[in-house]
């Protein structure tokens, strides 16, 4: 895949008519024009076009030969989270399938959390479900984080540390899972480069010392292997490929080496037409060389979850080091590259059509995340449960038939027994390893034969089991169980939990626990009745005192709104003349209300003319907005809000508007602009102005007008003025 960061849409078209017909080239021709209107005026912090993003993270997915909508997606992955257009315009434009994809990757920004932490894992809690229902989404989502990589030098240095290490600690390992070896190790790598540029450029540095050296050993193995295959008459593709800078990274942090202590830098790859030709291959290597014992591995025989399939074996090369080969057929290695992207690739306009039912049953994995979902409320447990059973390395197990099993590393018998039924791991008594019983709490190690003994009389899971599992599946699993058999029990503790919290905020269960507001909250935490959410208290799955805030929160919000209110009018009772005074400047009459300060906010500045509403303050009164102020939109505010109205005479009252107008900077523009406000007899308290690289002027101006008519006229005298391009008025 290439590192070019100047992928044309020229480039992109030409690669995918390779594999694309001519409507399919049309449809993502559409998509493009489609971004680059809706990123028009938008920069990176590169300072470049914004479009050159969605054109990079294309261009990556047309080089995996993904089909249209996915190319699609790539161009409109950002459009719903940085611009006006919405998931339901995209799928009016082009299909429900594209929205889907984007909306998969779209982040939750516009969302408030109680912490960046809790947002960012919410954003990877959606990402993840998304990719359950379509693994185009990670795809796409993929594409958009190595091209984010490849342009981290423009960020600050703790933005690049902050995103190299979610990309090792999430985007990699997701890579590595789905088999897309090719963004893994471009990821891998780049992001050793930001969090520990010392070691990266210097094995960079050591790397590009030796290479000579390496060069001409590994000529002389490919000479020899060539010559030995050409005997038996196999077509091969022998190439050599040297180690990625991250895993020697790893290798020198693991293993506790120098880099001058790791000979294995290179590997031998030989590309063969058949799985008969692959072992023959092996007993070459076999022949030619001694294979180090322990070191050979049958990816072939025994896939990785992931879908990898070759040969591996490490021997002593020619010079006495070892030499690590690799033996796979083209289609192996066509898979072993590009991964999962490989069964989604389109090849003369028509998806590959691949082993469909065994494609999907090496990916139930991901089916099972929905589970993990529908069981996790918290997003931040189901990040963590993830990184533990999708990431870490793996080990494989036999079951007595020899079915392989790969489980995280670390599990235990019980982790394998529920992987294989749940029935198994409910009714588990202990569990024998090679032949030789062993306990529960055993962990599992490569090769291990496991045969887990059950009765139908077991009383089940024990709370025990929670600690000793390493794995979501077999966690999730245990708590159903004991969701199941306790529910009654885990009902009516719960509740008692729920009605002590809220009594603990002085509010009368009953007023709190009406049904309208039991069904707001139980449908907030995904759950289907009220007893699900008094169960889940009950089982510690939730705890008591956030529901009893989530319950309470508006009964707390409207106390709030009457005690600010009452304290408001007994601080405004001794100030009665001065009440009236600020009222009068006001030009504002509260309804229903008398008595009260009222003032005009500052950050929209409502004039005669404006439709205005009225906002309860805690101990200042009424403050008077614009129906449009983003700071009355929340539903905390609209619960302190009031109808207010203007008074009838304003003829002698002047107010304060922000205006800005943007253009084109030339000489005499802000002089233009001036003078052209001074022509309709207005006064201007505030001036301010810049200008941009891209020859953008902003100038800032605040002025006194009688109401929005006076507005109205001052707004289009100033939009009559050469290059300028257009006039707003401001909220803070």
């Amino acid at each position: 895949m290439g590192k070019s960061d100047n992928i044309t849409i020229d480039s992109i078209i030409e690669k995918a008519r390779q594999y694309l017909s001519e409507e399919d080239i049309s449809f993502i021709m559409r998509a493009y024009e489609y971004a680059k209107v809706a990123h028009k005026d938008q920069y990176r912090k590169s300072g470049e076009e914004y479009i050159i993003h969605p054109i990079q993270v294309a261009g990556i997915l047309v080089d995996l030969k993904m089909d249209p909508e996915t190319i699609a997606g790539g161009f409109l992955h950002d459009v719903v989270e940085d611009t006006d257009v919405t998931t339901e315009m995209i799928e009016e434009e082009f299909n429900q399938e594209v929205a889907m994809l984007v909306d998969g990757v779209t982040k939750l920004g516009k969302i408030k959390y109680k912490s960046r932490e809790a947002q960012q894992a919410e954003n990877h809690r959606k990402m993840f479900v998304a990719m359950a229902r379509d693994i185009r989404v990670i795809l796409i989502k993929l594409a958009d984080r190595l091209h984010n990589m490849r342009t981290l030098k423009h960020l600050p240095p703790e933005k690049q540390r902050e995103k190299a290490n979610e990309t090792l600690e999430i985007f990699a390992p997701l890579a590595h899972r789905l088999g897309i070896s090719t963004i893994k190790w471009e990821l891998e790598d780049t992001a050793l480069r930001y969090l520990n540029p010392q070691q990266y450029y210097r094995i960079v540095q050591l790397m590009k010392q030796k290479r000579n050296e390496r060069e001409s050993y590994i000529e002389e193995v490919i000479g020899e292997v060539t010559k030995q295959v050409k005997e038996v008459h196999i077509d091969a593709e022998i190439s050599g490929r040297p180690k990625h800078l991250y895993s020697i990274y790893q290798k020198m942090v693991k293993q506790n080496k120098q880099f001058n202590e790791i000979y294995d830098l290179l590997a031998v790859r030989i590309i063969v037409n058949s799985i008969k030709d692959c072992y023959a291959v092996l007993g070459i290597i076999h022949t030619c060389w001694k294979p180090m014992p322990g070191r050979f591995k049958d990816y072939i025989a025994m896939p990785k979850q992931n879908l990898y399939q070759s040969l591996h074996t490490t021997v002593i090369g020619p010079k006495g080091d070892p030499l690590e080969v690799q033996i796979r057929t083209k289609e192996m290695h066509e898979i072993a590259e590009y991964g999962i992207a490989a069964h989604w690739a389109y090849k003369e306009g028509k998806p590959v059509n691949k082993d469909k039912k065994s494609f999907e049953e090496k990916l139930t994995w991901f089916r099972e995340i929905l589970e993990w979902q529908n069981e996790t409320h918290d997003a931040e447990e189901f990040v963590e449960s993830l990184k533990i059973d999708l990431f870490s390395d793996m080990v494989y197990v036999f079951t007595p038939k020899g079915d392989v099993i790969e489980l995280p590393s670390g599990s235990v018998p019980l982790d394998f027994a529920y992987r294989i039924h749940t029935e198994i791991g409910n009714q588990t008594i202990g569990a024998k390893i090679n032949g030789k019983m062993e306990p529960l709490d055993y962990e599992l190690k490569n090769g291990d034969i496991v045969d887990v003994l059950t009765s139908k009389h077991s009383y089940g899971p024990s709370q025990d089991w929670l600690k000793i599992t390493q794995t979501s599946q077999a966690k999730n699993k245990i708590k159903a169980f004991f969701k199941k058999q306790r529910r009654d029990e885990n009902i009516v503790k719960g509740k008692d939990l729920v009605e002590k919290e809220i009594r603990g905020l002085n509010i009368e269960p009953k007023e709190a626990l009406t049904e309208e507001n039991l069904k707001r909250v139980y449908e907030r935490f995904n759950f289907t009745s009220e007893d699900d959410l008094y169960a889940a208290v009950g089982y510690q799955g939730i705890t008591a005192a956030l529901v009893a805030t989530r319950l309470t929160d508006k009964i707390r919000q409207k106390r709030q709104m009457e005690q600010d209110l009452a304290q408001t009018l007994e601080g405004t009772k001794t100030e009665y003349k001065e009440t009236k005074r600020h009222k009068k400047d006001s030009g504002v009459i509260v309804e229903g209300v008398d008595n009260l300060l009222v003032r005009l906010s500052k950050c929209c500045s409502p004039v005669p003319g404006d439709d205005i509403v009225g906002y309860i303050t805690k101990g200042r009164g009424v403050s008077v907005h614009r129906t449009d102020c983003p700071n009355v939109q929340s539903e905390e505010a609209k619960d302190r809000l009031l109808h207010v109205e203007w008074e009838s005479d304003q003829s002698q009252k002047q107010y304060h508007v922000d205006l800005e107008i943007s253009g084109y900077d030339r000489r005499g523009l802000l002089n233009e602009v001036l003078q052209a406000v001074n022509e309709t007899k207005t006064n201007i308290t505030h001036v301010t102005g810049r200008s941009d690289r891209n020859k953008m002027a902003i100038i800032q101006i605040t002025i006194l007008i009688n109401n929005t008519n006076h507005l109205r006229k001052i707004v289009e005298r100033i939009k009559q003025i050469k290059d300028v391009y257009a006039v707003t008025r401001t909220i803070n």
